[in-house]
């Protein structure tokens, strides 16, 4: 299955092991919360045919898939990506490595122990290198490669082209032990997460000044100290080719030869039917064609139910056999021509299949998550109640299983932004939003000023709205087609003069000129250009028969400014996130809300305040209005043939918004535009993208949801927060996080962070992602790794005769 994910090196490397991807509680009591204890819910385990090292058989080659060539060998600069990742996992030292529970594990084969053997005054950490560690060269690895990484990370030398600097900017010296095995780092401030430093270590050779650093490890790496060796790297043939390495001093490599391939993902069914390839991640739609291939393998050469010419039916078979041997020689042509065409995709439809049989699907959750995300910089979700009632809005539960149930994968909505199910400190967060619920959601926007007959309003001097406003009044000014700015004038003045003499005819009509004036309310701006556009269409502006508005209590239309009331529950929210998180400091963080907490929408509460009328039915009312203008948001989402599924998520999210009177204007963009014409650059209002699982969140998580900032030119400086929404309170938190050593002190102030990012509703988790790839059947120890890192030296055959098979097959 294909998710659009950040794409990787767009964020702290160690975090990019991944990629495009939920309210407020009442106040008497939490909603949806969970127990103060840390949550026992577990992990979904890798899928990878483990077999013990002598069930494997020593040699031979494998093909892994990639998505593309890697643009460079470096993992520290911005444009670095998953292949980067996987190649370099071969190759240099992981001293940290992730296990199969998502938490970093001391690499034996690098280091002997690696410790803090000093708080105070400053933080120590002490490395003991395991002495039969050498680079390829032959010399060992020790203090002086330490040191040239860390002077290349830290940020003091502009010359060094990094994509981030994260915990060696805290480094205050690094400096030999007792002995030449011995690493001794000193930090400046304490850095909780320091087993994430060091993690590829690069030789001095290429961090040592900056011209290697920037360009000498692009396309090659002469040396490294991992079970792997790069051999070669073509660009023509779209492979990186690694051999043993013959200074290698673990277990030796089972593998010959290991080979990365660039197989775009569109490409990769035809892939390993040709056997060009081993392993393979894969989609839900090749994955099922294994399977019915699999399954095919024991009908007795029946023919195949599926494919080409499988909907064939019998009186269809007969009429083209009728007309292919007809006395109409044109039309016998015509027909003789489809049926030879139909008869070699059958052919070739069989003949893929049957070499599918050679492989197995092995699935787990990959460590990532698919999220929704509300860029809260303007427009209607700048107001945090309108972020609340989407939220509130969402099924996650019909989501997630919308994914993972035809899987066969536990499909449970995720909890968290800052860990997943299985990891050390998961706890369900979302108990600071609270549950799915249609009518808190119509309520909160009844708050926001957002109500049935607030479409027809007079418009208001407001700030400009969404990119789907602005788009919708834009065209709706091309619609009414003046030719001249005089005419435009003239056509407004009569239409103010008209709408005058309009209200004072239904003052004194009574109650059939309010129905018309609902009724009017109720159809808005469905028949707009934008409507029709290509690839777009309006959720939530129907107009269908039928559906004759209800005239709400007048008190609904109005906007409420912020009451007592209001204020009492904005405080009361940050108290209820505090219980949620078990931040004990509930009374002082309320009393200090920042500028950012006070941001347009006033009451952050569950509720409206007292007295505020619920809309009616959305299946009644359509879509919501203020100002003169529709509630309706912008949703991009990708348009390639491999994010259907993720398309098909956001479909029901319009939908479930509808429920509640939010129109969508889905907006679907080609693949390799998504992030970076859209995403990054904030040209949207709702988007599915994903994150990766760190097992590092204060360090990782900090950029990603961290409070923008004013850059001079007046644009936001955003780092890795694309839906702009964020606190000081959260930075703060995360500030705690990151300098605190007792590792269970630290996880609690990750919960207390990840509280109030549910909280502000700027990124609502859906669910974790699938992680299903194609393996020849004969390999062992490779597949769905779920959490952990791949151990490339135990990967290999379980039989000789089997090693090379079946992608030596075609050539």
């Amino acid at each position: 299955m294909s998710h659009v994910g950040v794409p990787r090196g767009t964020v702290r490397k160690r975090r990019s092991l991944a990629l495009l991807t939920a309210g407020v509680l009442t106040i008497p009591a939490l909603a949806g919360c969970s127990s103060d204890s840390e949550e026992t819910s577990r992990g979904i385990p890798q899928d990878i045919a483990p077999a013990a090292r002598d069930r494997v058989a020593d040699g031979s080659t494998v093909n892994w898939a990639v998505d593309a060539m890697p643009t460079t060998l470096n993992a520290f600069q911005a444009d670095a990506d998953s292949a980067t990742t996987r190649i370099t996992g071969a190759l240099l030292p992981t001293l940290f490595p992730m296990d199969a529970t998502g938490q970093p594990k001391l690499n034996p084969d690098y280091l002997e122990s690696a410790k803090i053997i000093e708080r105070e005054p400053k933080q120590v950490v002490l490395y003991k290198l395991n002495q039969q560690a050498v680079w390829s060269d032959g010399r060992e690895i020790g203090a002086p490669d330490f040191v040239a990484q860390w002077r290349a990370l830290s940020g003091k030398d502009s010359a060094f082209w990094t994509a981030r600097n994260s915990g060696y900017e805290r480094i205050q010296k690094i400096e030999r032990g007792a002995d030449d095995l011995q690493v001794r780092v000193t930090f400046a401030k304490p850095y909780a997460d320091w087993r994430s430093l060091f993690s590829p270590l690069y030789p001095k050779e290429v961090t040592g000044s900056p011209d290697t650093f920037n360009d000498g490890a692009r396309t090659t790496l002469k040396n490294t100290a991992g079970p792997f060796q790069l051999k070669s790297v073509s660009k023509a043939k779209g492979t990186v080719t690694l051999t043993r390495n013959p200074r290698w001093w673990g277990d030796k490599a089972k593998l010959d030869t290991l080979v990365f391939r660039a197989v775009a993902p569109k490409d990769r069914t035809k892939a390993l039917a040709d056997g060009t390839v081993h392993v393979t991640d894969v989609d839900s739609t090749t994955a099922n064609r294994i399977a019915l291939a699999l399954r095919d393998g024991n009908n007795g050469g029946q023919p195949l139910t599926h494919g080409p010419g499988a909907d064939l039916t019998p009186a269809a078979a007969l009429r083209s056999w009728a007309l292919a041997n007809g006395s109409d020689e044109e039309q016998a042509e015509i027909a003789q021509a489809a049926r030879e065409k139909t008869r070699k995709a059958v052919a070739a439809y069989g003949a893929e299949q049957k070499a599918l049989r050679s492989y197995a699907v092995r699935k787990s959750l990959e460590p990532a998550y698919t999220q929704l995300a509300l860029n809260g910089e303007s427009g209607p979700l700048a107001d945090d109640r309108v972020r609340r009632a989407v939220a509130r809005a969402l099924d996650r539960q019909e989501l997630a299983e919308t994914v993972l149930k035809p899987l066969g994968l536990p499909a449970k909505p995720l909890g968290s932004h800052l860990a997943l199910a299985g990891q050390p400190g998961y706890k369900d967060g979302s108990g600071a939003l609270g549950d799915q619920n249609t009518e808190e959601a119509q309520a909160l926007l009844a708050d926001a000023g957002w109500t049935r007959g607030g479409a027809a309003e007079k418009p208001k001097d407001t700030k400009a709205g969404s990119e789907a406003e602005k788009k919708g009044d834009k065209e709706d000014e091309e619609k009414k087609g003046t030719d001249k700015a005089e005419d435009k004038d003239e056509k407004k003045t009569d239409k103010t003069d008209a709408d005058a003499d309009k209200k004072t005819e239904e003052k004194a009509g009574g109650a059939d000129k309010e129905e018309k004036k609902s009724d009017q309310a109720a159809i808005g701006s469905d028949d707009s250009a934008a409507s029709r556009a290509e690839g777009l269409y309006i959720v939530g502006q129907d107009n269908k028969p039928g559906a004759r508005p209800v005239q709400a209590p007048a008190a609904s239309s109005a906007v409420l400014a912020p009451s007592h009331t209001a204020a009492v529950q904005s405080l009361t929210l940050l108290r209820q996130a505090s219980a949620v998180s078990g931040d004990t400091s509930a009374a002082d963080t309320a009393a200090k809300v920042t500028a950012q907490d006070k941001q347009s929408g006033g009451a952050p509460g569950a509720y409206a305040p007292m007295g505020t009328a619920a809309p009616a039915p959305a299946s009644v009312n359509g879509p919501l209005g203020k100002d003169g203008k529709t509630l309706t948001l912008r949703f991009v989402l990708p348009s390639g043939p491999t994010s259907q599924s993720l398309r098909g998520v956001g479909e029901r999210i319009a939908t479930m918004l509808e429920k509640i009177g939010i129109g969508t204007e889905i907006t679907k963009v080609p693949d390799e535009s998504y992030f970076k014409d859209h995403i990054a650059s904030g040209d949207y209002d709702l988007a599915l993208y994903s994150w990766p699982a760190t097992a590092y969140p204060a360090t990782d998580g900090r950029p990603i949801y961290a409070k923008p900032e004013p850059a001079t030119d007046g644009s936001l400086l955003v780092e890795q927060n694309y839906t702009r929404v964020g606190t000081d309170h959260i930075d703060q938190l995360f500030d705690q996080a990151v300098a605190e050593l007792d590792e269970k002190a630290a996880r609690e102030l990750i919960k207390q962070a990840d509280a109030r990012i549910w909280a502000a509703a700027g990124s609502i988790p859906l669910f974790q992602r699938p992680q299903l790839v194609a393996v020849d059947k004969k390999l062992a120890n490779v597949g769905a790794f779920g959490f952990a890192a791949p151990r490339y030296q135990d990967i290999g055959f379980t039989d000789r005769q089997a090693a090379g098979s079946p992608a030596d097959r075609k050539k």
